[in-house]
């Protein structure tokens, strides 16, 4: 089925919604792209051939989508969501939902009870982690009760821990702690850097209380992201084993304690003349994730988004699962908030139980 979508925004990643959008014609019709500025609207109907606005009534009043991605500055989507709540159009918006606890339970009181927010929150959609993911829930590790993250920031990070931990709205206790050290930055997101002297760069290191036993360990340094000089790693820790990026240990019957890989199935590889792709994760033999998006040649930040658009539109349809909702969101920069605090106070900081967790 076809579904209309509008881009609000027009910065880096508002153009990775058009580009995913483009290569599945068959799925998605952009109906228009709302940016601010003459210039970039002109820039963007060069590029990608797309229909612009300058507002969202302009678009709303020429035809409206059947959902709007709101990929705008922290500080204007509040507006932007509740602007389209209003209009009537379901919003898939980009994270953080709002910039500070105050806006968060604003945007909540204000479009909570639409039930027609959703978050773009791709990371449990990553091929790797939606494989643990599929390897915690069925049980091989057992009750999961830690996770240590070091390869993304904030609300993502948060996101992860909540995910695996099947955490909820419960208060939840931070302690932060900020370092600083030498570290080559080889790369940022425009490519390599011409500075390849050591810099001193920050470490954020989080110890997060999520209750009933379960914890979260956070350790950043800056520009993790791109800076291909540091491991991202995660740790899954369970009653009966642990994951280790791609490694996971568990009891079994016998009683033995067996060891077991994620494994990445790849086209394009030698002698493998499928194009160059990512086709399936399996573990002990069995499929734990499958690329939906085979023949696109999407790399897994891509995949992520386009299991996020398209799983947008079947739960707007009726027939799927919503893919993140706003509440859970909110959630997520709550306690990322909560991580700056700590380091601005040097305490711990207590976030309680919010309007959204009913």
């Amino acid at each position: 089925p076809m579904t209309t979508i509008a881009i609000i925004g027009a910065g880096w990643r508002a153009e990775f919604y058009i580009r995913i959008a483009q290569l599945m014609p068959e799925r998605f019709e952009i109906i228009g792209v709302v940016a601010r500025k003459e210039d970039v609207r002109t820039s963007l109907e060069q590029e990608f051939g797309v229909r612009t606005f300058s507002s969202i009534s302009q678009l709303v009043s020429y035809r409206k989508p059947d959902y709007a991605v709101s990929s705008v500055s922290w500080d204007s989507n509040p507006s932007v969501v509740e602007e389209l709540v209003a209009a009537g159009v379901y919003v898939l918006c980009e994270t953080p939902p709002a910039p500070t606890v105050e806006a968060l339970q604003k945007l909540w009181r204000a479009v909570g009870s639409s039930g027609m927010v959703q978050v773009a929150e791709q990371y449990m959609n990553l091929p790797g982690h939606s494989s643990r993911l599929s390897i915690t829930r069925s049980g091989v590790i057992g009750d999961v009760t830690s996770v240590e993250l070091s390869s993304t920031h904030g609300y993502h990070a948060v996101s992860l821990m909540r995910g695996f931990l099947q955490s909820g709205f419960e208060p939840t206790t931070i302690t932060t702690r900020q370092f600083e050290a030498p570290l080559v930055n080889p790369l940022s997101r425009d490519g390599w850097n011409s500075d390849l002297s050591p810099q001193l760069a920050k470490t954020t290191i989080s110890l997060i209380d999520f209750g009933h036993g379960k914890s979260g360990i956070y350790n950043f340094v800056d520009n993790q992201w791109h800076n291909q000089l540091r491991h991202r790693r995660i740790v899954v820790r369970g009653s009966r084993g642990e994951i280790v990026d791609d490694a996971v240990i568990r009891l079994t019957e016998g009683p033995a304690i067996t060891t077991s890989r994620i494994e990445r199935y790849q086209l394009g590889y030698d002698l493998n003349l499928d194009g160059f792709d990512t086709e399936h994760l399996s573990f002990d033999g069995k499929v734990v994730f499958k690329n939906s998006f085979a023949g696109l040649r999407f790399m897994d930040e891509e995949i992520a988004i386009a299991q996020l658009m398209v799983q947008m539109a079947d739960w707007i349809a009726g027939n799927a699962k919503p893919p993140y909702p706003l509440n859970e969101g909110c959630q997520d920069h709550l306690v990322s908030l909560a991580m700056d605090e700590s380091i601005a106070t040097g305490k711990n900081v207590t976030v309680d139980k919010q309007k959204w967790a009913d």
